[in-house]
């Protein structure tokens, strides 16, 4: 069950309830920070059209400045104040809004939002949650809200408030509890590129076959080295403190296994091999694994299909840290 309202420990964000809303719309209308949950992960959220809220993320997290922010927003209407939308995009967005999908697309000249959630880039990444506090966050608010992760830069990501707390400490004043998050990891990001040719940046909850389904898979298009277009790009990302290694089917000396079906470990992503299990399961046997004695971790195989490809991307990048 979510959090009430608590008094927090010196040093740490207070931690409470969905009856907080009000208190934290006021707090982001006056250009503070606020941890919220998403379906996918935690959010630390910021009205995105103030220079200096944005800023307020950059430094609470530690983030460098060339990596954009993604930024939430309640409806498809409220998006396209923001972004041009070609038929390419309105499709995607009736398909898959409210939900774990983000779109790269063109900036409008006039979308009043804060030049750094852009990173300097013509684009803008933009999603339309489907969890239900954000949601009653942004209807409260009015603003569209620039909110990445709820976790230091880098760092492995946050599906429970007391992550949050715990990786950001004193840096946050106030974390919404909502419980665990559903999806686990975070949102699938696609970009349309010209013509009809469309790109998956980052994998995630949406597979890239559900998108293909819309925009057609001969048009799919990979950019090489395109650069740094949207959040989650860095080779090295999701990182615990330690080393990690993959695809291990036992434990080594002074390792935490993480299994998964038929691999036993320490905790298991799936003991029933389930992938969107594993999925919402990633980041909390992470924290574990992090949080145990054990100076490494190592981590079973996840088939490559479905969802699997996303989870596979962050343990990558995991193990690059």
């Amino acid at each position: 069950m979510p959090a009430t309202k608590t008094s927090s420990p010196a040093g740490m964000p207070r931690i409470a309830g969905p009856e907080a809303l009000a208190e934290a719309a006021a707090m982001i209308v006056a250009g503070g920070l606020v941890a919220v949950p998403t379906e996918t992960v935690y959010g630390l959220a910021a009205r995105a059209d103030s220079a200096e809220a944005v800023a307020a993320i950059y430094r609470a997290k530690g983030r460098p400045d060339f990596n954009p922010l993604i930024v939430h927003v309640l409806d498809i209407a409220q998006a396209r104040t923001l972004a041009q939308f070609d038929d390419r995009a309105m499709a995607l967005a009736q398909a898959f809004w409210p939900g774990p999908l983000t779109l790269v697309l063109p900036r409008r000249a006039n979308a009043g939002l804060a030049p750094a959630v852009s990173a300097g880039l013509p684009t803008i990444a933009l999603r339309c949650p489907a969890h239900p506090v954000l949601r009653d966050l942004l209807a409260l608010v009015r603003l569209p809200l620039a909110a990445p992760s709820a976790n230091r830069s880098g760092a492995i990501s946050p599906t429970t408030a007391h992550h949050v707390a715990a990786s950001l400490g004193a840096a946050l004043p106030l974390v919404i509890d909502g419980g665990p998050t559903e999806r686990g990891i975070e949102s699938t990001i696609v970009a349309l590129r010209e013509g009809a040719g469309w790109q998956v940046l980052r994998e995630g909850p949406l597979e890239k076959d559900r998108i293909a389904e819309i925009l057609g898979a001969e048009n799919e298009v990979i950019v090489s080295n395109p650069g740094i277009e949207a959040p989650g790009q860095l080779a090295s990302h999701y990182a615990p403190s330690k080393p990690v290694r993959l695809d291990a089917v036992n434990a080594q000396e002074g390792e935490y296994l993480i299994g998964f079906g038929p691999v036993a470990g320490n905790a298991s992503l799936s003991p029933r091999g389930d992938l969107a299990e594993a999925a919402a399961a990633l980041y909390a046997c992470l924290h574990a694994a992090d949080a145990a004695p054990e100076p490494r971790i190592a981590v079973a195989r996840v088939p490559e299909h479905g969802i699997g490809v996303a989870i596979n991307d962050r343990l990558r990048r995991a193990a690059a840290g």
